[in-house]
């Protein structure tokens, strides 16, 4: 009875609660839906559709919601979902400081560089440069070598020899002039007992001189040249280490700022789209505007992006060139951070005075000068394959008794040798030689040549280069303020309501385009003028660091590369295919 009774009151309370929960109207926000049909006959629900109550058509609204997109309302039913305003931004657009981001990217502790202090950092740890200094030294360890030949070697030789007794025959036997046997030991004439010693040996102390070879004096004058020329390819090596170290540093500030101009961009647009926003809450103004200003605030952030991480990139590159290495105490932190800003500073070119300029001070033709010159002594180094060589050794001898071993009974005394040879006929072996190394030389003069040409060029194209740039920062300088100019117009044309917002758009996106190009125009003309100093040989105030492994010979009008020498140096001769003026030729007058 019990149970009967608790299982009932288990089935109405069941039921109390169905009627309960489905039994309620519906909500506004939820559309109107039929009841199910009761599966218990003792349970009253209403199963006619109640009539919804008419509401007013809402006026469409901007809320976010908890995902952070934006609402809107819309009189067809539909709640499309746009995207975030500035306040609930889920992207990165309100930075907390330059240059960090979700990478990690920190400066703080970072070392700080100015230009100075890189090119002198590049100096002293650059790969490049280092492994200049190295050939140096590569050069002057030939020298070392080639120069011994021809210097006296003195040098100790000591032989020793024991032999054991048994081995040796304690007579001597002859043969009969008969042919007859040999006597037998010991039973007649003829036994000869031997009284040779066990132990032989000699001690000499010789010297050797080469008194004549000129291909091994010719030798000697090309290494010198190879140090000339390892020289001044470390001049041309810092040259360029420098030009590098400069363009990277500018890069490095550039990017800095257009971040910064980025993110001006970015917040003029947030403040436009959150006005655009308040004016469509009090209906001034469509929703078209609205989603208008998001697209294009969302159109710059990821150029916003892009440029960071250009900044973060040519930060690790200039950090590359100066030779420092990765800390992994930092993590992905900024290996270093530079001071200094992009000036103007403008320079008058005269480009004849720096061609000739370029010639006389590029390392880069003097090393070729310097190869020319070896060239040359390499020819002499053929040559004298057609020549005699002659060697002399002298020295003093010390030989063991044979009959004592005692080192007290030696023999002793001087010895002189002259050796000398003259390959009178080698089948053209040292004329094809010759031939080879004249060859050779043609080609370093032709190289020379050319190469003279391409400082001329490198010259005029930095000046072409540099000229364009000055252009470009007086004309984008003057348009930077114009676009400036059209911003404020656009913006007070809109709120006086005789503008539109796209209007304002425009304007910005002209603004951030001029800015962006008179600060790449800057970039352009502060790294033109490292170019033009590095192919005219300008930069002396840094390369003077290296003047303590010069050669004195490298400082000798030997090197002197002026438009009046050729590549041996010597006064230019008029080019006989140089055209010439053209004169007029008279017709041959007729035979008939």
């Amino acid at each position: 009875m019990r149970k009967n009774f608790a299982y009932g009151v288990s089935v109405v309370a069941l039921l109390g609660f169905i009627v309960v929960v489905f039994g309620q109207p519906p909500t506004p926000t939820e559309s109107p839906t039929a009841t199910p049909t009761p599966t218990t006959p003792s349970v009253l629900i209403s199963t006619a559709t109640p009539t919804p109550t008419p509401t007013p058509v809402p006026t469409p609204t901007i809320t976010p919601n908890e995902s952070g997109t934006v609402s809107v309302s819309s009189t067809l039913g539909a709640s499309p979902s746009i995207s975030p305003s500035p306040s609930a931004t889920p992207i990165a657009v309100q930075a907390a400081a330059l240059g960090e981001s979700d990478l990690g990217w920190s400066e703080k502790g970072a070392p700080v560089f100015r230009l100075d202090q890189a090119v002198i950092t590049a100096l002293a740890q650059n790969p490049t440069v280092l492994q200049a200094l190295e050939e140096i030294r590569r050069t002057k360890g030939v020298i070392i070598q080639i120069r011994a030949e021809a210097l006296p070697q003195i040098g100790p030789s000591f032989s020793w020899n024991w032999t054991d007794p048994n081995l040796r025959q304690n007579t001597t036997g002859f043969t009969t002039f008969s042919g007859g046997p040999t006597p037998v030991p010991g039973t007649g004439m003829g036994g000869i007992k031997n009284l040779r010693s066990d132990i032989i040996y000699n001690v000499q102390v010789t010297g050797s001189q080469l008194v004549f070879n000129y291909s091994t004096f010719r030798a000697i004058r090309g290494t010198f040249f190879q140090r000339d020329s390892a020289y001044f390819a470390l001049r041309n090596t810092v040259d360029q280490v420098i030009s590098t170290v400069k363009t990277q540093f500018y890069q490095v500030i550039v990017n800095r700022e257009l971040i910064v101009v980025q993110e001006e961009s970015v917040n003029l647009l947030e403040s436009q789209l959150k006005d655009q926003q308040n004016r469509f809450e009090a209906g001034t103004v469509p929703r078209f505007n609205v989603l208008q200003a998001q697209v294009q605030l969302y159109n710059q952030i990821p150029q916003l992006i892009a440029a960071r991480n250009s900044y973060r990139i040519s930060v690790l590159q200039l950090a590359k060139t100066l030779g420092l290495d990765f800390n992994p105490a930092r993590g992905n932190a900024a290996p270093l951070r530079v001071r200094g800003e992009l000036a103007y500073i403008p320079r008058k070119v005269d480009l004849l005075a720096a061609i000739e300029a370029g010639k006389r001070n590029r390392p880069f033709l003097k090393q070729q000068r310097a190869n020319v010159l070896n060239a040359i002594e390499q020819v002499h180094v053929a040559i004298g394959s057609w020549l005699p060589n002659v060697n002399a050794n002298g020295g003093g001898e010390w030989l063991s008794n044979q009959f004592n071993s005692s080192f007290g009974d030696v023999s002793k005394g001087w010895l002189t040798t002259v050796t000398g040879s003259w390959p009178i006929w080698d089948s053209g072996m040292a004329w094809g030689k010759i031939q080879q190394q004249r060859a050779l030389l043609s080609e370093q003069e032709i190289t020379y040549d050319d190469d003279v040409r391409q400082v001329e060029l490198e010259i005029q194209q930095a000046a072409s280069n540099l000229a364009q740039n000055r252009e470009l920062i007086q004309a984008t300088e003057k348009n930077q303020e114009t676009a400036e100019e059209a911003v404020r117009l656009a913006k007070a044309r809109l709120d006086a309501g005789a503008g539109t917002q796209l209007d304002v758009l425009n304007a910005q996106v002209q603004l951030t385009t001029a800015q962006s190009t008179y600060l790449q125009a800057l970039f352009g003309y502060n790294q033109s003028l490292a170019e033009f100093d590095r192919v005219t040989g300008a930069q002396s105030t840094y390369s003077e660091k290296f003047d303590g492994v010069a050669p004195h010979a490298t400082r000798s009008r030997t090197y002197y590369t002026g438009s009046d020498v050729d590549a041996l140096g010597k006064p230019k001769r008029t080019n006989p295919f140089q055209p010439g003026p053209v004169t007029a030729i008279s017709p041959r007058p007729s035979s008939k």
